[in-house]
C-alpha cells in the first residue's frame, strides 16, 4: 500500500513532460507547431430573395427560412451558423431552416450582412 502511495507522490511532483516520457519512452518530442488547415467556405449567393417567415407550430413561435437555391449542404452550414450566433435551437428539414422563436429581424440582418437578399413574409 505504501509503495503505490509513494509512486503517486512521485507522479504528482513530476511535470507533464516527465510523466509522458515515463509512459511513452520511445516518443520523440517535436518543438514544431502543428499546421492546421482552415478552409473558408463561401456560400452560393442567389438572385431571388430568401423568404423569412413567422409561424406558430403547436402554440410555439418559429421562424422559417426558405428559398435557398444552392446546395443543401451549404444551407445546413448556414442553419448551423444562424443557430450558433442566435444561441437558439432549430433544425434543417425539407429544404427549410426552422428556428425556435421569433428572430426574423436578427436573422434578416445576419443574412443581409452575408450578402443575401431577404424578403419578410407574414406579420
Amino acid at each position: 500500500m505504501f509503495s503505490s502511495y509513494f509512486i503517486f507522490l512521485e507522479l504528482i511532483q513530476m511535470d507533464l513532460q516527465d510523466q509522458l516520457k515515463k509512459l511513452f519512452p520511445e516518443h520523440q518530442l517535436s518543438n514544431e507547431p502543428e499546421e492546421v488547415e482552415h478552409k473558408e467556405h463561401t456560400l452560393f449567393i442567389q438572385t431571388e430573395p430568401i423568404i423569412c417567415k413567422y409561424e406558430k407550430r403547436k402554440g410555439k413561435a418559429t421562424t422559417i427560412i426558405e428559398g435557398y437555391e444552392g446546395s443543401d449542404e451549404d444551407f445546413k452550414l448556414l442553419a448551423k451558423e444562424l443557430k450558433t450566433k442566435l444561441s437558439v435551437g432549430g433544425t434543417f428539414k425539407d429544404s427549410a431552416i426552422i428556428i425556435q422563436g421569433d428572430y426574423r429581424d436578427k436573422i434578416m440582418n445576419l443574412l443581409k450582412d452575408k450578402g443575401f437578399k431577404v424578403k419578410r413574409v407574414g406579420g
